[in-house]
This record gives structure tokens, C-alpha cells and sequence, in this order.
């Protein structure tokens, strides 16, 4: 008989935010998989509660390494609860190669559901919440956070990041030159804690702010792309938008993907427009 892989999701700030099963499943557990063993070991005895079983190290660092002796153990029929440092496994933290694995082994993998510091932020923000999409953590090289951000320049959704607080204000910078200076954005800061605080405004005024200096964790919820206004989208205008990026140092062909997915248009519809306006150009 296999184990069983606990994903047990832990406060996003405060203690009591635990759900009741968290500390019924860290008792019973044969393992307890911890990002950080120190955390681990404070919200302990904010629960009252003394792990069952064995507790190991479980994060970054040696995720590629623990994974297959975790898994030996679910295989043998071991109950491993795994736990991060906040919020839910697998989510921007350690736990995915773990599923993976469990899900090879034919483990049986649950969860107890937790905080999320994703939603909370979502739900706070004041932007639509009918659709979004989670972005993670940006690139810490500016080449490559603006090449993302581009990615999701015409993505309709709102979008949510997490960022750390000294490149906070670089991001929302990039943010603010990507999607426009005006686009409306919220900065949850320390969710759930003695000093939440969620600023709202438009990216620019937001990265300005955040140049003071901003501390805690940090999520960012962005309102999505905004739909093309009807005729804005000609040959033209097309073209002029493709323009721009090649200015600013895009290749060509990731300008007119970038540009065909903003204006909620086919790649061949750009493409024409760029090739009519070189045709239409001056001639000597």
C-alpha cells in the first residue's frame, strides 16, 4: 500500500488563519517536508501541536535532491506533509517536483486547503476578479522582466505578481513603460499582518511611491489590456505599433506576435500591415 502527500497550506500572516486540519495532519504525519524548519517550528507552538513524525529540510536548494527519497517513502506508504513558508505548496514555492513524482508512484496526493496570498490580494484589490491569471515572480534582469511584461502587454486579464521589495519599484517602472503609465494596479503589502497595507492607483504613481522604499511581502495585481476600441485596430495604426517596437530593440517577429496578440488579431493581419506601410513608404 502507497502513502499519501499531504499539500497543506499555511497563513499568509496571521497564526490563526491556520485551518484545523493543518495541525491534525502535522500531528499524524510520518514526515513533515518544511521550507524552512525554524518557521515550521514557530507555527508549532502558535498551534500547540508537536509533530508526529520525522521533520526535514524541503526547499530550493535541495528540492532536486530530496524529491526521490520523499518519494522512496510515499511509495512504502509513508503519510508526508509537505509545507512552505506561507501559503500553498507548489505555488511559486517548493512542491511541484514532489507531485510529480507522487503522481508517477501512483501516490495518492490531497491537500488542506490554506491562505493564499494570490487571492487575498486578488480579492482586495478593487480590479475585475471574474478573470485572472498568475504570473509569479518577474525576472530579475531588466531585458528579461520587460520581455515578460511584453508577453502580457495585451493579455485582457488581470494579472497578479509577486515581487520582492527591493525590486519592487523597477518593476513597477517596467510595468508602467509596458502597459501604459495609467493602467490601474494595486500593491498588497504584508496580507493578513499587523501592517497590511494595499495602495491603489495607476502604475505610475504607484512606482513612484514604491521609490520611498517598500518592505514585506508584496503582491501586485494589475488591471488587464483593455479591448481595442472599434476601427482602432487598422492597417496603420498596426503598423505604427510594430514600428515602435522595433525602435525600442524588439525583433520584428516578436513585435508583430506582441502586436497581433494586443489588438486581438491574427500574426498574418500585422504582418500585412507592416509589409503595405514599408511598400507605401518613401521612395527615392
Amino acid at each position: 500500500m502507497t502513502g499519501t502527500l499531504v499539500l497543506a497550506g499555511t497563513p499568509i500572516g496571521d497564526p490563526s488563519d491556520a485551518p484545523p486540519r493543518l495541525a491534525a495532519e502535522l500531528t499524524a504525519a510520518d514526515i513533515v517536508a518544511a521550507e524552512d524548519t525554524r518557521r515550521l517550528r514557530r507555527l508549532t507552538q502558535a498551534l500547540g501541536v508537536v509533530p508526529g513524525g520525522r521533520i526535514v529540510s524541503y526547499f530550493e536548494g535541495n528540492e532536486a535532491a530530496r524529491t526521490p527519497e520523499l518519494a522512496e517513502a510515499l511509495a512504502g506508504g509513508a503519510r508526508v506533509v509537505l509545507v512552505t513558508d506561507a501559503g500553498m505548496p507548489s505555488v511559486s514555492d517548493p512542491g511541484y517536483r514532489l507531485v510529480a513524482a507522487a503522481v508517477r508512484h501512483g501516490v495518492r496526493v490531497t491537500a488542506v486547503p490554506g491562505p493564499s496570498a494570490v487571492l487575498t490580494a486578488l480579492a482586495v484589490s478593487g480590479l475585475p476578479v471574474d478573470r485572472f491569471c498568475f504570473e509569479g515572480f518577474l525576472p530579475r534582469k531588466p531585458g528579461e522582466r520587460r520581455g515578460r511584461l511584453r508577453e502580457a502587454a495585451g493579455e485582457r486579464r488581470t494579472l497578479v505578481y509577486f515581487e520582492a521589495p527591493h525590486r519592487l519599484q523597477a518593476t513597477l517602472t517596467a510595468m508602467a513603460e509596458v502597459f501604459g503609465a495609467e493602467r490601474e494596479a494595486a500593491v498588497c503589502r504584508e496580507l493578513t499582518k499587523t501592517y497590511e497595507q494595499v495602495r491603489r492607483g495607476p502604475l505610475a504613481e504607484l512606482a513612484a511611491w514604491a521609490a520611498e522604499g517598500v518592505r514585506g511581502e508584496i503582491t501586485v495585481v494589475v488591471r488587464g489590456a483593455e479591448p481595442p476600441a472599434a476601427g482602432e485596430a487598422d492597417a496603420a495604426e498596426l503598423a505604427r505599433r510594430v514600428a515602435e517596437r522595433e525602435a525600442a530593440g524588439q525583433q520584428r517577429k516578436e513585435a508583430i506576435a506582441e502586436v497581433a496578440r494586443g489588438a486581438g488579431v491574427p500574426k498574418r493581419e500585422v504582418f500585412d500591415a507592416v509589409v503595405a506601410a514599408k511598400n507605401a513608404g518613401p521612395r527615392g
